[in-house]
């Protein structure tokens, strides 16, 4: 009897230690914790095992507890020796084709990095502003200085400053939310923020070239997170077809979109709470005068950007500064062009309200007090500041006002949504047959409320969940394209709508689901197919086609009409149709709520 106890004790250790093992390899990983780590894990596992065998067999309960808790704790003690390096990512992803010849631009002599297929040439990290750093934090982006040498563009500049998550965390994110987290040891360092971080990155055809069109990217995330090099919108895509892509670091959160009576004042513009904007612009006027160094067209740039990337486009194509900066624009996801944009906009003053309140949580008795807080500490205050404001310089007036006058830089608009935008920003408040009543009620004053609800009649739980998304998606991300697409109409601009509904096994048609289609970027995964390949081969031809021309329709393409007002689409996804968006009625609702007038 004696002897099988011992077994079965010796069995439920060994179960015990396998699962302490598995737990400790997967923190190592997701944690992206470095070589050491693993050696130092795989020694401490070993040296447990052969002390238990040895000396804590048949020992006092008690004992052998504190030999668990001794193994934890000095595995604590390893994850804190083997922590992730902070390093510059590289412009190409592992082996790349080597460097390419020098260009030079009005700063000085550059080189970039070619992909490993040598078709693609990379050049990351180019200063476009000097640092917004010390006395230049909330003033208008300065030119950038003049370098000696030759820089070396090989690696991207770190992202804006922003709160950024553990390493654990965001491979949790990956795996819950992209499902397409792929285990490597090459990844185990975590990429580098910081306040000075307005460089741009470009992407080109290998080789010769000259009068490309041109793409330059303002990438998405509250306005308060994000960074240029994510994979989903590399340029590496595009480029393969031909054209020029270029993206930017751009102040966010606080550092972007911080107001303040003072700073008004002490501005030669009187401008206050749009720095992030006004870096774009500065992003935009260095590729006008250096983009044919690398064979690009100045005069034929496209402006795009997705979600606050894109409500950061509709707001430049009614800047007095951002005029003849770019023709055309790609509107993804987002717009501040509604009477009363859903998000990434409000009024200066209550941007100076915010701007006031923040002064007072820091015990700042002036913006220079301010200035001298660290950036780490600062960036806690991002939620608070991340939203686009009339000032008077960048925005005369706000976009929708703009638009009905008749301004607009843009001479054609491609732009929508995707079906689900709503997926990631409700996931964990979605509404059941219960809740559903409730949540239209505290969102729309009446009687709104009781139409809507009245336009989606729910009687089980699952269409509850269905009509709290669509009215999401319409609230948040549609009904702007829609306001916008009259607009444009009323001015006599084309403007060409798509709806993206193509689902896969990453992130489907939720919110930035469209990128790696737009973009060129689907991965060779399981999570594709060979019909997601094909589609974004199709989009891309008509994004091509709309850069070069301002229309996207060419040889072997569905035809895609460009917009009349009457709410049609270009669907995208396993079929390309043109068909009405779905929101139609509520969109009127909408119109009548907001008091929307296309104004001419």
């Amino acid at each position: 009897m004696k002897e099988k106890t011992e077994k079965r004790g010796g069995a439920g250790w060994c179960i015990l230690l396998g699962l302490a093992a598995l737990v400790m390899f997967a923190v190592l990983e997701l944690g992206k914790y470095t070589l050491p780590g693993w050696v130092l894990t795989v020694i401490l596992l070993s040296g447990f095992a052969v002390l238990r065998t040895r000396l804590l067999a048949g020992r006092p309960l008690l004992l052998r507890l504190g030999a668990w808790c001794a193994l934890f704790a000095l595995f604590a003690l390893i994850l804190w020796l083997s922590r992730p390096p902070v390093k510059p990512v590289p412009a190409v992803a592992g082996k790349n084709g080597g460097v390419t010849g020098v260009v030079h631009v009005a700063q000085g002599d550059l080189t970039g990095v070619l992909t490993e297929d040598g078709q693609v040439e990379v050049y990351a990290g180019i200063p476009y502003a000097q640092p917004p750093v010390g006395d230049l934090r909330w003033r208008e982006p300065r030119p950038a200085l003049p370098w000696e040498g030759v820089l070396r563009a090989d690696h991207f500049a770190p992202m804006s400053m922003q709160s950024v998550n553990s390493p654990l965390f965001s491979s949790l994110a990956q795996i819950v939310g992209y499902h397409d987290y792929k285990i490597s040891l090459a990844d185990n360092y975590t990429e580098p923020v910081s306040e000075d971080s307005l460089y741009l990155n470009i992407w080109k055809p290998a080789g010769q070239a000259s009068d490309l069109p041109v793409l330059v990217y303002i990438h998405g995330g509250s306005l308060q997170t994000g960074q240029p090099w994510y994979g989903d919108y590399s340029g590496q895509g595009l480029a393969r077809d031909g054209v020029i892509v270029v993206n930017m670091g751009y102040r966010l959160g606080i550092f972007g979109f911080f107001a303040h009576p003072d700073l008004a004042s002490e501005s030669p513009n009187g401008t206050t709470g749009n720095y992030g904007l006004l870096d774009q612009i500065m992003a935009l006027q260095w590729v006008r005068d250096n983009i044919a160094a690398f064979g690009g067209d100045p005069d034929n740039v496209t402006l795009a950007g997705e979600s606050a990337g894109s409500a950061c486009v509709t707001a430049l194509c009614t800047s007095p500064l951002a005029k003849g900066l770019f023709r055309r624009v790609i509107c993804e996801s987002s717009t501040v062009t509604a009477p009363e944009p859903a998000h990434s906009f409000r009024s200066l003053e209550e941007a100076y309200k915010a701007g006031k309140v923040t002064l007072e949580r820091f015990g700042a008795g002036s913006v220079e007090d301010l200035r001298s807080v660290s950036a780490e500490k600062l960036a806690g205050e991002m939620t608070d500041h991340h939203h686009i404001t009339v000032d008077g310089w960048v925005l005369p007036r706000t976009p929708y006002e703009a638009c009905a006058m008749g301004i607009h830089n843009e001479e054609a608009i491609l732009q929508g949504f995707n079906r689900q935008e709503a997926g990631p920003f409700i996931i964990f408040s979605q509404a059941d047959l219960k809740s559903f009543e409730g949540k239209v009620r505290s969102a729309f004053e009446e009687p709104y409320a009781s139409r809507i609800l009245a336009l989606y009649p729910v009687s089980t739980d699952e269409e509850a969940r269905e009509a709290w998304a669509d009215i999401y998606t319409a609230v948040l991300f549609a009904y702007g394209h829609r306001c916008l697409e009259r607009q444009a109409v009323a001015s006599g601009i084309p403007t060409y709508m798509y709806h993206f509904t193509k689902q896969n096994g990453r992130l489907g048609a939720w919110h930035s689901g469209e990128l790696v289609y737009f973009y060129g970027n689907v991965p060779d995964s399981p999570l594709y197919t060979g019909q997601d390949h094909a589609l974004s081969e199709t989009i891309r031809q008509y994004i091509v086609n709309f850069m070069k021309t301002g229309d996207p329709n060419g040889p072997g393409l569905v035809p895609w009409p460009a917009g009349t007002g009457d709410n049609m689409a270009l669907e995208l996804g396993d079929e390309v149709a043109l068909r009405p968006v779905p929101y139609g009625r509520l969109y009127d609702i909408l119109d009548e709520m907001y008091g929307y007038s296309s104004g001419k």
